[in-house]
């Protein structure tokens, strides 16, 4: 059976209504829930990008039964690795067993702040490599010394640690980063409905893993404002990862979309409230193997409505669908 998941979009809602909003997606009967970490909103009109570690810890306690994960955090520039396993193991235990661990090699946007340039994709992937092995050694409880090209841990130890170590995926968006899910991951990540994508994860060691993917959607029971909500604040969605990776502000994508109309944005993402155009757009995942789907409803303002539909006739038509 394909798990449909919601995503808490830090980028459009501040803290306490991203946790309001996970609260009642575990109660319509989300499968599973996932979180940005960012910096910056991708555009102005999101408005919003608080802490996601913080956002988490309240979810842990607000939540009982859905799982949590970060889509996905950068471990090379904001964080150092060292303190994202401790992050990591901490929301484990505050969710009961709930949490995995999300990584990627992060988005200029993000990691500029605390300085030190932006290095070439082939860099960018050394230093996720780096990071994972480092994660996984403080995992095990260990005392860590490590001296890397691109990091130094000096005796770290985490002392507070979960029965099991947390599963860690990565994001996947090329053959490059496929190969290195497929040795160091327990999960892939994609926001692409790319069966080469998962061909290669499995190619590389990945076979028999979850594959988790993710879209954008638009309810509103007033198509012509969904549209228009989906332009406003997603415009940004269809650069692709080589260019969002490589952007540094919101301003710089509103730069490059300026010449984005709401036709090209309603190709790619459903619009409205016809359940079929959800599943329409949501088919190419599950038809490309992933086995887990999140969907982000755009939109802070919108997620209570939307969350109401998607209880009602959202989630039996997708399973119903998808599971036939």
């Amino acid at each position: 059976m394909v798990q449909i998941g919601y995503t808490m979009m830090t980028e459009q809602a501040g803290p306490r209504e991203l946790v309001d909003h996970v609260v009642r997606a575990e109660d319509v009967g989300f499968d599973f829930s996932v979180t940005s970490d960012h910096y910056f909103p991708w555009l102005r009109s999101q408005g919003h990008s608080p802490y996601a570690w913080s956002v988490l810890g309240a979810a842990a306690q607000a939540t009982s039964r859905i799982p949590l994960m970060t889509y996905v955090t950068c471990p090379t520039f904001r964080y150092h690795p060292a303190v994202v396993a401790q992050k990591a193991v901490t929301m484990q235990l505050l969710s009961e067993g709930r949490f995995r661990l999300g990584l990627g090699s992060g988005e200029n946007l993000n990691e500029h702040v605390v300085g030190g340039g932006w290095p070439s994709v082939d860099v960018r992937h050394e230093m996720l490599q780096e990071a994972v092995e480092i994660i996984r050694a403080l995992f095990e409880g260990d005392h860590v010394n490590h001296r890397g090209t691109h990091f130094d841990v000096e005796s770290a130890r985490l002392w507070d640690l979960p029965d099991a170590p947390v599963p860690i995926g990565l994001a996947v968006s090329g053959e490059q980063s496929c190969a290195l899910a497929g040795r160091l991951a327990d999960l892939a990540i994609a926001t692409e409905p790319k069966a080469g994508l998962l061909d290669s994860f499995d190619r590389h060691g990945g076979a028999g893993k979850p594959r988790v993917g993710q879209l954008p959607v638009c309810y509103d029971p007033d198509r012509d404002t969904a549209v228009h909500r989906a332009h406003a604040q997603f415009r940004w969605f269809g650069g692709g990862w080589k260019v969002n990776s490589e952007l540094p502000h919101p301003d710089s994508f509103e730069s490059a979309t300026q010449f984005v109309t709401p036709d090209d944005v309603t190709a790619s993402i459903p619009c409205g409230d016809d359940p079929d155009d959800f599943v329409e757009a949501v088919r190419p995942y599950a038809d490309a193997g992933f086995t887990e789907i999140a969907l982000v409803q755009i939109g802070g303002e919108s997620q209570p409505a939307y969350l109401d539909w998607a209880e009602k006739t959202l989630l039996p038509t997708l399973h119903d669908a998808l599971d036939a």
